[in-house]
Parts: structure tokens; sequence; C-alpha cells
């Protein structure tokens, strides 16, 4: 199949979430033996930089196995680049066209609606938001078109493809509705042989916002090492929480590494270096996580188990689902941060059973959640649709 893939306003390559899924799928495909083509952006842009060539013209270049297409216009204009888009799917005729949605975004829906082409629209986050929301304010003040506008976009699209259902508005059918994790890769990221030496190295990994939990966890850190622990703690990632968790650290800062943002490539080796990955997501800052059940695909719990690590992660669904207490690490209460340290002490207390569990959240992930598999779904679903299209 030759399909077009729209990742507006992402970062591809980059090292946020968005980017490494766009890269991942993308590859994914393009190695089951698609030719894929990815419209996506070099970087983030402020709302200022917009520029006319972007906005009608797209230049390819091979990158990874697909054909990538860098479309620098800043995210929340991304419509305006619909021109180029469409452009591009005439001259490309593909046989199927997926999108990341974005509020502001919807070209490649555009496009797939008027050349009659099968879509397929990746949901990652809660469509609507809910009413405590400025954003959602806003646009019921101005009579909800962005809302419109994403409830268009669904019934356009032949399939949804979502971590969480519950992201989709309850009026769009649910049996266009197919529930999809997102993976790790496991062939990049690899186990260790045997315990890894010297005293054991915490990981956490992410976008240094506030659900992501980044200040709880150096704040039971800070707990675990006046508790007489010799535990070390890495950081990796960046964000507007950055300089708050580096100020709770400081006073141990030799017990610290903060490591910036780190490209997507050497995060493999990283994670070789650590006995436990953590995350500790704190969903109490963020309202529609609240609304609709924790929708977000844990990208940081995967690449940790891949690489062989146990986990310690907040009790909420659907997390529970992937680490289970005791089997490919521990749970504790989200927000409470005596039980996130009490979690990580149950790990560590015994070497060998955290390796074990390790090896069992690897065992997991290969079997469950790696982006080999869900590329295969994705593939089984676009076939299923073009298959359709053309009888």
């Amino acid at each position: 199949m030759r399909i077009l893939y729209i990742a507006s306003g992402i970062p591809t390559p980059g090292t946020v979430g968005g980017s490494i899924h766009t890269l991942e799928v993308a590859r994914g495909l393009a190695h089951l033996g698609h030719d894929v083509h990815v419209v996506a952006a070099s970087r983030e842009l402020p709302l200022h930089h917009l520029r006319l060539r972007p906005l009608f013209r797209l230049t390819a270049r091979p990158y990874a196995g697909f054909t990538l297409y860098h479309q620098d216009i800043p995210k929340a204009l991304s419509l305006l680049g619909a021109a180029a888009v469409i452009r591009l799917a005439r001259q490309l005729r593909p046989d199927l066209i997926m999108e990341r949605y974005y509020n502001f975004a919807g070209a490649g829906m555009i496009a797939a609606h008027r050349l009659q082409i099968p879509t397929i629209l990746e949901v990652n986050a809660l469509i609507v938001d809910p009413p405590t929301v400025l954003k959602r304010r806003l646009d019921d003040a101005f009579g909800s078109p962005f809302r419109h506008w994403a409830e268009q976009q669904c019934h356009w699209a032949d399939r949804i493809v979502t971590p969480l259902h519950t992201t989709v508005p309850p009026a769009i059918p649910r049996d266009k509705i197919v529930e999809l994790p997102w993976g790790a890769n496991v062939e990049a990221f690899k186990p260790p042989a045997a315990p890894v030496p010297g005293p054991p190295n915490i990981i956490f990994m992410g976008t240094f916002r506030p659900w992501h939990g980044v200040s709880d966890f150096v704040r039971a850190a800070r707990l675990l090492i006046e508790r007489g622990h010799n535990y070390r703690f890495t950081l990796i990632g960046d964000g507007p929480e950055r300089a708050t968790a580096e100020a709770l650290a400081a006073e141990y800062a030799d017990r610290f590494t903060f490591t910036g943002a780190v490209a997507y490539e050497r995060l493999p080796q990283l994670l070789a270096q650590a006995h436990l990955g953590v995350a500790p997501f704190n969903t109490a800052p963020h309202p529609a996580l609240r609304t609709a059940g924790f929708f977000w695909s844990p990208l940081k719990i995967y690449e940790y188990m891949a690489a062989g690590l146990p986990v310690v992660t907040a009790a909420i669904h659907p997390l529970t689902d992937v680490i289970r207490e005791g089997q490919e690490g521990a749970l504790f209460r989200e927000g409470d941060i005596v039980d996130l340290a009490a979690a990580i002490e149950r790990v560590l207390s015994d070497p060998q059973a955290a390796f074990a569990m390790g090896r069992r959240a690897r065992e997991r992930v290969v079997a469950e959640f790696s982006w080999q598999r869900h590329c295969a779904e994705l593939e089984r679903i676009a076939l299923t649709l073009v298959q359709h299209r053309h009888r």
C-alpha cells in the first residue's frame, strides 16, 4: 500500500512522545513493505513564525525507510497548510491516509474526504476538553466551532485508532473505534544479560510536566536518601517542571543526574545503566485525564519494560493492566509520595527478584506492547479498509 501519514506540528525526528510515535509508526509500516509518506514538522515553531512557502509546497527527502516532508508551520496554524497536503495527496494517489488528530489540524481528513480515500484517524488525547478547561469554555462561548470540527473529522474517518475509547466523543459510533496501545521498539531496547553492577540507578524519563509527576519523583527520592539508601537518580528529559525538580534535588545534588532532552537513539544506552524505571503519573493537574480516564499510552513504561527494567507506577487503570504488583514491578497510590518511596523500596529490597521482574516485564512488552505489534495491527486495519473500498 501507499500510505500518506499526516502528523501536523510534530517534530520528526524529535525527542517528545509524539515524535517517537510518528517515527515508529512510519518506520514500522515501511518495514512491513508499504510505501509510506510522512508530513510532519522539523521543529516546534512559535505563532509568529509563519512563512508562505510551507503553505503551498512540500519538499521530500528519504528518512528511516520512508519519505519525509517537513511542513514548518506553527502547530496552532496547521490547517493553513491544507492546500499543500491536498496537492500532495493528488500527486501520490495513496491507498490510505492516516492522520494524528490535533485540534487545529485536519488537512489529511479534508484531502481524504475530497479524494474519497480510506482513512484512519489516530487519537491520542481527549478530543473534546471537559468544561473546566479554558479552551473548552472559549469554544462554547463562540458556538463550539472546534468541537464541531473535531466531530466532523471523526465522522469522516473510516476507523479511529486510540489507546482508550473515551477520548472520542459519545456521538461517534463505537464500532469505528479500535483501542490500540502504543509500544516500545523491542529491537532497539534490549534487556541486560545479568544484573547491572553498582548502586541502584533509578530512572525517570519523560516530559517534565506536572502530570508526569517529576516533582513527586524527586520528593520520593529525597525520602529514600534520608532513610539511608545508597540510590542514584537519573532524570531524562526537559520541560516546565525542570527548574522545580532541580531545586528540590539541590540538597543532594551528588545523587541526581539531569540529562536534559536526549536524542531517541541514545535512550537504550541510558536505560541499560539502570536498575528500575519509575513512571509517577499524577492526574490531579490534568482535568481531561480525570474526566475520561488515563487515556495516554505510557511510552516510558513500555520502554522501561523493553529494556528489562522493573517498573514502579501509579495504581491507575489501565496502568494496572500493564504493571502488576510483584510481577513486572510495583504500584503506589497516585500522588502519595510516601507510598511511592515504599514501592521503590519494595522492588529494590531484593536485587535478584527485581531482575526477575525486569525479565518478566521484557517478555510482556514483546508479547503485547511493541511497536512491531502496533504496526501489524494498523496494517490489518488498513488492508481491510482498502480492500473494502476496492470491492
